[in-house]
């Protein structure tokens, strides 16, 4: 298993927090126009430099409709005149996603006339800045501006649950809650189409790990419905990290990291026994038994043993599956890595219990050739 390095001390996870919100910021798509090579290309590097990690830039703003179809920007950095297509014609071509998206547009131009402001503002641009430009204000502003939109993402998400819960029965509501995060959950997952049913296969083998080291039917019966709400997490995570094919930057992998607090806020507050599992599995499921996992770092018996368990069955069934950057394992193979964690990520015992269960069960090791023979 990698050992990434951990989250530092301080950095917080939940929705609308500072931390978070850099992270995302940094993950955030942003788009450069300007018909000058080189101005795009200064623009580029000042940005990676600061740790902007997605970055298109472009001289033909006519590539752009293209662009907003296959890979939507989280901002936009254009210049005002340009041949062809300006940048009042380029604030046009956004003022859809300017006005339903609430998309920020910065512009950057060597115009600085009072005329060039206001109509740029009046068009949708949310800041205009001067060349030559200080290049601290420049990253301080988008910034600012990414933040803005990171947070009306979070208030967009956090308004359309809120809705779907108020349209359910006042008498039902806690019924309705369960039901409503089970579908929220279910949406995650088609998110991507290579981890179909990874969530229901994950609360089955959850179940099954349960009974081998002495929870009731019912106990376990109750897990398999909270294990897979485990990564309900993701939901606040950007497409452009879950669907990366290659692997993450550690600054991506520090957003990806905060689906488990994310997760749990989401499931947080419920006097329902489903929902208080589900969030205990949400927040624990990456902890190590080493003490080296997250967000936590709890060590050993600490881990709730709900968390411990869906653990070893999330690794298991993410081993079996195919991943856009990797074919399924076998079930041997996939035991084999499990077992070069026993006692270190995973509790021991589990992986013996899961070894028993994989084996002995034609169901996993049909499951398994399957998935490598798509492959």
């Amino acid at each position: 298993m990698i050992n990434f390095p951990p989250v530092g001390t301080g950095v917080t996870e939940l929705f609308g927090e500072p931390d978070r919100l850099s992270l995302l910021s940094q993950a955030a798509h942003i788009v450069i126009l300007d018909d000058e090579l080189a101005n795009v290309t200064l623009l580029t590097t000042m940005l990676e430099r600061a740790g902007f990690s997605s970055i298109t830039g472009m001289t033909d703003p006519g590539r752009l409709p293209a662009l907003l179809e296959s890979s939507p920007p989280d901002l936009v950095i254009t210049d005002l005149h340009m041949p062809e297509c300006d940048g009042f014609g380029v604030l046009e071509m956004l003022s859809g996603l300017i006005n339903t998206e609430r998309l920020p547009v910065l512009v950057v131009t060597g115009d600085g006339s009072t005329d060039a402001r206001q109509q740029a503002l009046t068009r949708g641009a949310k800041d205009f800045v001067t060349k030559p430009y200080d290049a601290i204000e420049l990253l301080l502003r988008v910034r600012n501006l990414l933040e803005s939109r990171v947070l009306y993402q979070d208030l967009k998400k956090q308004n359309r649950t809120l809705l779907e819960s108020a349209n359910g029965s006042t008498l039902e509501i806690e019924s309705t809650r369960v039901e409503m995060i089970e579908r929220l959950a279910l949406a995650a997952e088609y998110r991507d189409d290579e981890t179909n049913e990874h969530n229901r296969r994950v609360g089955a083998l959850a179940a099954k790990l349960g009974m081998a080291v002495g929870f009731t039917p019912e106990d376990a019966g109750l897990l398999r419905r909270a294990a897979a709400l485990h990564d309900i997490g993701k939901i606040g995570i950007p497409d452009a990290l879950l669907f990366k094919p290659s692997g993450l930057t550690y600054s991506e992998v520090r957003v990806m990291r905060t689906h488990a607090s994310i997760g749990a806020r989401i499931l947080g507050g419920s006097r329902i026994p489903l929902l208080q599992l589900a969030e205990t599995v949400a927040l624990t499921h990456h902890e190590r038994w080493d003490g080296s996992g997250y967000p936590n770092g709890l060590k050993g018996a600490e881990i709730p043993a709900a968390g411990r368990i869906v653990a070893v069955a999330d690794a298991f069934d993410a081993m079996t599956s195919n991943r856009p950057y990797r074919a399924a394992r076998s079930v041997t193979e996939a035991v084999a890595l499990l077992r070069l964690e026993y006692d270190q990520q995973f509790e021991g015992r589990l992986i013996d219990a899961l070894e028993t269960i994989v084996t002995s069960d034609p169901a996993y090791t049909v499951a398994s050739s399957a998935a490598a023979s798509v492959s």
